[in-house]
């Protein structure tokens, strides 16, 4: 809607953000806003802070601090009193209404140019009572139907209208301040964060002045605002959002580098964008549910930017002053963390195999080519035990490329054999025979069995297969809860001090329903049962379980057999339940697969990641899309309008979920999806100068799929089915 009038407006701005510039310099005003960091307090609620310092994974909520512990609000100046205002909604709509029928605007001027022109006019005209202070999180006190009311016709006004709000914000952002800032004007920078004329890029230069100021507010100042952009309807916030990813963007990368001032001039512009978003990225992730999923948040125009240089500046300064994306992960999509994660690893895996041969040299022994590499030899029959015993023989070397070998198998590991050595391995340690994990029907996920024993290694060695597989770029087919990420995370970074606790996080009946729905569900009935829950249920603080065969019971609080449940106390009784079945029954298991794990992806690179993510990049998705493969698919010695081509892509995309996932495992040893999606693949289909009668033929390590010429539709279905529902083992002939 600006478009026409850039220019002539951008000679006019100029001077006043000139004058902004140098009112900032006279009051000494020349550092990036301050880092948004909250009190690393212990012992309260999981809950994001607002601005997350990624080396500590602190998550605090201001909410859940002690009142002695929270950030002390300064004493509120005398508010000013507001101007009188009585313009209603309704007579905005009448003033607009008639302002279009008679091409008269003059009315519609003078509301937009005086509602507009400093903070005091913007809540005199927005406020919902001019007479009340409105100081608390809960209730803004911003009449949010007249705003949005006020902005949808905005951008439909005429140019002069559209000039006159930006120069009252000009004016509003001029303003000296003196002291703290008052609620109203928290009220203002929230309404004026939400004028929809700064999608268009010739505002720009006034948007990164409003965005500086809000970034640079106090803890306690951020602290409101976070809890007032819950309120914000969803669609309105995600336009929020996109505003502000795109501001980033096209600062990144203008597409008229003219439009805006020289990068050296306006390094502030980003840092304080990304600060301001991460108030958005707080209050989406305080709300239950959130308002927008966190994906909504990553900017893909990162992903093509220098992300090593990033991450290492993040390692090398933290959060301090210098500003790096890394230190707001929330913006970084998976792909992009994931090249992260990947590169680190490459540098790793090097760094180790250098060692390796200085070493041999140092040591005057002839190099040996397998030294570089993390060597398993296993046989079929005892798989998991030849497993265990490499991984624990060769701890040290854990972080070099992985090659695996099938004892009296002649396949070359060209990735292949790894991709299957992971598959066939997880499925018999997951098997409900072999008793490690326990598999829940209702939720379609395993869980870990809570069998006391006295050595719990082989839950160490999955672990440790999940942190190769991270390592080394595979996707397992594994269903465990989100939870179980969550608590892999906790802590990110492994604690010096082994007598400090891994693996244990908040849970809430909301991780138990993930595990265990029918248990999680009668739990809930409990919670909201009106009757007398002591006579009725005649509960204790005591649970049992059934070990191989064996009911034992465990005390949820000293001598808890001896205190009754009742209304007052089963929300406590709730909670130490599900801790019990999700913490501290599991505990050396979990330790076990927690310290597996970390010992191959021990990396500050998992503290960009949010629990979801690991999954992803674990497991992979098992959303298929055969339709997206087909589009990306490479082929060597066929066309794709070639007739054979036809008919396989005709009897694929006709299958059954199930033998799509068996066609997948067939030709690339994994039925689960990379993070990039199916044209990570590169999958491949090869013509095959065999017999027709042969059967096609996989070459997983390149993702390649030999086709024989078939002479009709029939046959090929026929053929394809019988290949890729035998698909175990490797020879050559």
């Amino acid at each position: 809607g600006l478009e026409r009038g850039a220019k002539n407006q951008f000679s006019t701005f100029s001077n006043f953000i000139t004058t902004i510039n140098q009112k900032k310099e006279g009051t000494g005003n020349r550092s990036p806003p301050t880092q948004l960091v909250i009190p690393n307090i212990k012992n309260v609620r999981d809950l994001p802070p607002i601005c997350l310092d990624v080396r500590q994974k602190q998550r605090v909520s201001v909410d859940a601090l002690p009142q002695e512990l929270k950030a002390p609000i300064p004493p509120q100046p005398p508010q000013p009193s507001l101007p009188i205002r009585t313009k209603t909604m309704k007579d905005f709509q009448d003033d607009v209404e008639k302002a279009k029928s008679s091409g008269d605007w003059k009315a519609v001027h003078d509301f937009y140019s005086t509602s507009f022109d400093s903070f005091l006019e913007i809540n005199a005209a927005f406020k919902k009572d001019a007479n009340f202070p409105f100081n608390t999180i809960e209730d803004s006190g911003i009449n949010a139907k007249f705003v949005n009311v006020v902005y949808d016709a905005l951008l439909n006004t005429p140019q002069d209208v559209q000039k006159s709000v930006l120069k009252g914000i000009i004016n509003g952002l001029l303003q000296e301040w003196k002291g703290p800032r008052t609620k109203d004007d928290l009220r203002a920078y929230c309404i004026l964060l939400q004028n929809p004329q700064f999608s268009n890029t010739s505002t720009y230069v006034i948007y990164a002045h409003l965005l500086r100021q809000i970034a640079a507010l106090t803890e306690a100042d951020h602290h409101f605002l976070v809890h007032w952009s819950k309120k914000i309807a969803q669609r309105r916030f995600k336009q929020l959002v996109d505003r502000l990813l795109q501001f980033i963007s096209l600062r990144l990368f203008p597409a008229k580098p003219e439009e805006f001032p020289p990068m050296m001039k306006c390094t502030w512009w980003i840092p304080s964008a990304t600060k301001v978003l991460a108030l958005f990225n707080a209050a989406n992730s305080l709300s239950s549910p959130s308002i927008i999923s966190y994906t909504d948040f990553y900017n893909s125009t990162l992903d093509h930017i220098d992300l090593m240089e990033e991450y290492h500046n993040w390692q090398c300064y933290g959060n301090s002053h210098r500003f790096s994306f890394c230190q707001y992960p929330f913006i970084i999509s998976i792909a992009a963390k994931k090249v992260i994660i990947q590169r680190d690893s490459e540098q790793q895996m090097i760094s180790i195999a250098r060692q390796s041969l200085v070493d041999k040299v140092s040591r005057r022994q002839k190099p040996d080519m397998n030294m570089l590499f993390l060597n398993v030899k296993v046989r079929r029959m005892h798989l998991v035990s030849d497993s265990l015993d490499e991984l624990a023989r060769k701890r040290a070397d854990l972080k070099k490329k992985l090659k695996v070998t099938f004892v009296g198998e002649a396949g070359l590991d060209m990735g292949g054999l790894t991709k299957e050595w992971f598959l066939l391995l997880i499925r018999q340690i997951f098997h409900p025979d072999y008793g490690m994990f326990t598999y829940h029907k209702d939720s379609h996920c395993h869980w870990f069995s809570s069998f006391k024993c006295d050595n719990y290694s082989e839950f160490r060695l999955v672990g440790a297969l999940m942190g190769l597989a991270v390592y080394n770029s595979i996707t397992l087919d594994i269903r465990f809860p989100p939870c179980c990420y969550k608590k892999l995370l906790s802590p990110p970074i492994v604690p010096c001090d082994h007598n400090t606790l891994v693996g244990i996080c908040d849970v809430t009946l909301e991780d138990l329903i993930q595990v265990m729905p029918e248990l999680a569900h009668g739990l809930s009935e409990l919670l909201a049962y009106e009757g007398n829950v002591e006579e009725d249920f005649y509960s204790t603080f005591q649970v049992f379980q059934e070990e191989f065969g064996v009911i034992k019971s465990y005390n949820l609080k000293p001598n808890g057999d001896k205190i009754p449940v009742t209304n007052q106390n089963r929300k406590e009784y709730v909670q130490l339940y599900v801790d019990f079945l999700l913490n501290k029954s599991i505990y050396k298991q979990f330790a076990a697969f927690y310290y597996g794990f970390h010992s191959v992806c021990a990396s500050y690179a998992l503290l960009l990641l949010r629990p979801e993510e690991v999954e992803i990049l674990v497991c992979g998705s098992p959303e298929l899309d055969m339709s997206a493969l087909q589009r990306s698919t490479q082929y060597e010695g066929y066309q794709k309008t070639d007739l054979t081509i036809r008919y396989f892509w005709d009897v694929v995309l006709g299958f059954s979920l199930d033998l799509q996932k068996k066609l997948l495992h067939f030709a690339t040893g994994s039925d689960r999806v990379p993070v990039g999606g199916m044209a990570d693949l590169n999958f491949k289909i090869s013509k095959s100068e065999t017999s027709t009668n042969w059967l096609p033929v996989a070459h997983t390590c390149f993702n390649q799929l030999c086709l024989p010429p078939y002479k009709n539709k029939k046959e090929l279905k026929q053929k394809l089915i019988i290949g890729i529902s035998n698909a175990e083992g490797f020879g050559l002939e």
